[in-house]
């Protein structure tokens, strides 16, 4: 690790992008990333160049996430380093009167560069003389919220990209109550990034915390807890798991999962052969060579490998976390016709929001019992677990986008003396309780596996219960998808048109199809205008930051338009309600699908602006 020389790289004639270039190579120690810039330095490519160095990469949605590679405004070691300086001082300013607790937590994926990251971060805190809890091996996203609140840490943070495409990495930090940070807490670090960009003397000798005094590793203890906590002492039934005859086909997706939903299976009590596993993507790779999108969200697209594995080995069932484990994907085989459905991430809200109310009644059986509890899910979600709310006694709240805010909101209610069963969102996101206060695809998984053994008892299956669900609660039909977009301009221009449709602010459309559905009513939580309220002015929190913006129309539909934190996309939510009888479904699917092209066609205009399709 030696000092580079900073004058000796190719010139662009551009002096605030050379200054730029030559302070970051002065401060840089890391060759593999130099020598990537001097190549580009080398063919001359200023417009990437401006690219990566435009501005730093900006702390929020509870962390950082790009691009790895050389400059300011991509993922590499030095700006690691600057995150975490910044992210140091602001926790040693917040608990500058604490002797207690002088803990974090830090834990990371199997990508490119995530074990190097998590040494650079932890280097950090033990030069500052503060106990860090680094985990030896990649561990799920989960598992950094849980181990905050159990060791009481100032902090956690996870190195990951989630799912996003293996040349991505980020820095993930949730705060002391065990939730992903939110305002003001990101505002205030990213200040202190900007005040601390010059490493530390010592930043760079990552190799102390192979063998540190401050470094703890008590990875078997939380593991062990977590099990203990969050399944063990919630089985439904012990006897269910041994006995079923179903199996479960596993995917980790190149991910971190495999051997904690193991871990998981044998806690309950499951047979060996219950848990089959599809072997080409059962460990960490960064790479992920067999799937281009790591993200089972995506469908069948991201689980042709875990279909193959399922139908050789007669599985009913496919369960399939993200790289990082904090997501779920479920899909079914239908035994008729050999078809696999997989489930969106609302239909599993209904499916398990359903399971954890049953569980709950079925220890807490007087009505009463359900007044305090609640259920919480996403404003763009699925309203299913409202209108189970409002059947079953129990109370509902949603909120903004993300499980920063459902988890906040969750902790809220608990100092209110409130129970929080579950919560979720569209992305197909869950918690159950409160122990891990955030997204657990881990716990998710296993609780996913006991419903269908408890369905199997009674001769069911999920396909079953979800029709049981839309007949008793009316059916809650969604279309969500996304199209993609690199350029922040072009965004921008479509969604300023949409708030000035008749060249005045607030003149957002009334209609679609030349005025055959009519809209009664904006949200815009981009600039906090709601014309649904009296004083129009927006319940939920606003952020100029990202773009959201909600119609409310006449006949029941909604359909929200908005940003990602997280990926170059602009998405689209919508869903339409339809009473229980057949032939009102498929006239609401009709009318939903014609609502949903015009919506897209007039509003987001991706011919007019080159949007790419969800593929």
């Amino acid at each position: 690790m030696s000092e580079n020389s900073s004058n000796s790289f190719p010139k662009t004639g551009n002096e605030g992008l050379d200054s730029s270039i030559e302070q970051w190579l002065k401060w840089n120690q890391n060759e593999n990333f130099k020598n990537e810039l001097l190549e580009i330095l080398e063919q001359k490519d200023e417009k990437l160049l401006q690219r990566i160095f435009s501005s730093p990469l900006e702390f929020g949605t509870a962390g950082i996430r790009g691009r790895m590679g050389p400059g300011c405004s991509q993922m590499n070691d030095l700006t690691i380093i600057q995150t975490t300086q910044g992210l140091l001082k602001y926790l040693l300013e917040v608990h500058k009167d604490s002797t207690k607790n002088r803990c974090v937590v830090i834990g990371y994926d199997g990508r490119h560069n995530s074990y190097r990251f998590a040494k650079l971060t932890a280097t950090a805190f033990i030069n500052s003389g503060i106990k860090t809890i680094l985990f030896g091996k990649p561990v799920p996203t989960p598992y950094i919220p849980f181990t905050v609140l159990q060791h009481k840490c100032w902090a956690g943070i996870m190195i990951t990209a989630s799912h996003n495409p293996k040349d991505d990495n980020g820095y993930k930090v949730y705060w002391n109550n065990g939730c992903q940070i939110i305002s003001p807490h990101d505002k205030k670090i990213q200040e202190r990034i900007l005040q601390n960009l010059e490493p530390w003397p010592q930043a760079w000798h990552y190799d102390i915390t192979d063998d540190h005094e401050l470094i703890l590793d008590p990875l078997e203890e939380i593991s062990n807890l977590y099990f203990d906590v969050i399944l063990k002492e919630d089985r439904f039934d012990p006897d269910l798991y041994p006995n079923t005859s179903l199996k479960f086909t596993y995917t980790a997706m190149h991910g971190v999962g495999y051997p904690y939903i193991k871990k998981g299976f044998e806690t309950y009590g499951y047979k060996n052969e219950s848990l089959v596993v599809a072997e080409e993507q059962r460990d960490p790779d960064p790479d992920f060579p067999t799937v281009e999108f790591p993200n089972p969200e995506e469908g069948k697209s991201a689980l042709e490998l875990a279909i193959k594995t399922a139908n050789a080995n007669n599985s009913t069932y496919i369960l399939a976390n993200d790289p990082d484990a904090d997501r779920l994907a479920v899909a079914e085989k239908d035994k008729k016709s050999g078809h696999w459905r997989v489930f969106t991430g609302n239909e599993l809200g209904a499916l398990f929001g359903w399971w954890a109310y049953y569980k709950y009644l079925v220890k807490n059986p007087s009505p009463e019992c359900m007044s305090n509890v609640y259920m919480l899910s996403s404003t763009v979600s699925s309203n299913i677990l409202r209108t189970m709310a409002k059947e079953n006694g129990f109370c509902h709240e949603d909120t903004l986008t993300g499980f920063k805010w459902l988890g906040n909101k969750a902790l809220d209610l608990e100092k209110n003396h409130k129970k929080v069963l579950f919560a979720f969102e569209e992305a197909i996101g869950f918690m159950f309780g409160t122990t891990v206060p955030d997204k657990d695809g881990v716990s998710a998984a296993i609780k996913a596996a006991e419903l269908a053994c408890f369905l199997e008892k009674t001769g069911k299956t999920y396909s079953d219960k979800l029709d049981e669900i839309w007949n008793t609660y009316g059916f809650h039909i969604t279309c969500n998808s996304y199209f993609i977009c690199h350029d922040s301009q072009i965004i921008k221009k479509i969604f300023d048109r949409l708030r000035t449709m008749n060249e005045a602010p607030n003149s957002y459309p009334d209609s679609i199809l030349s005025g055959r559905y009519k809209i009664n009513g904006v949200r815009d939580l981009t600039t906090g205008y709601d014309s649904t309220r009296e004083d129009k002015k927006a319940i939920l929190p606003t952020s100029k930051s990202s773009q959201m913006i909600t119609f409310y129309f006449e006949n029941g539909l909604i359909a929200t338009l908005r940003t990602s934190g997280t990926e170059p996309k602009i998405k689209y939510y919508t869903e339409l309600c339809a009473p229980s009888s057949e032939k009102n479904v498929e006239e609401v699917k009709k009318t939903l699908s014609e609502m949903v092209d015009a919506i897209v066609k007039e509003f987001l205009q991706p011919d007019v602006h080159g949007l790419q399709p969800r593929k």
